[in-house]
């Protein structure tokens, strides 16, 4: 930013979350809900296998003997999932709402010397375009 900032003193940057596909919302908010109710079976100590008529896995039991470590394990586990699934890795620049680089399609991020690169073209390109006359018949 102090970078751009220093070169094009008129540039705006702003940033902003990129939304994952909804799919992936959907997934991240029942695993939220979902960890909250296997948290509270787990602290009551009801068994939900009892219920459709099978046996407890030795998880299960390994979670009641260890009521601490196994609501920790459900927490860290389920809040790394979901931080996966709401991460996009998105960085997407626009100029003018022209977008000028993408990270989701080009699966890196640019070098400094590229971003100034592209800017610098971009800046041109504008200044170019804006200077054309436009002639009515």
């Amino acid at each position: 930013t102090r970078v751009i900032n220093q070169r094009y003193p008129d540039i705006r940057i702003e940033g902003e979350n990129y939304l994952p596909q909804p799919i992936y919302r959907h997934i991240a908010s029942f695993l939220s809900v979902f960890k909250l109710v296997l948290i509270g079976m787990i602290i009551i100590g009801k068994d939900p296998f009892a219920f459709f008529g099978m046996q407890a896995p030795n998880l299960w039991q390994w979670g009641q003997e260890n009521k601490v470590y196994a609501c920790m394990m459900v927490f860290f586990l389920s809040n790394m999932i979901e931080n996966q699934c709401m991460s996009t890795g998105a960085f997407e620049i626009t100029l003018n709402d022209v977008p000028v680089w993408s990270k989701l399609e080009s699966g890196h991020l640019p070098s400094m010397q590229q971003l100034v690169q592209i800017l610098d073209n971009e800046m041109k390109l504008n200044v170019h375009m804006n200077s054309i006359p436009l002639h009515r018949s």
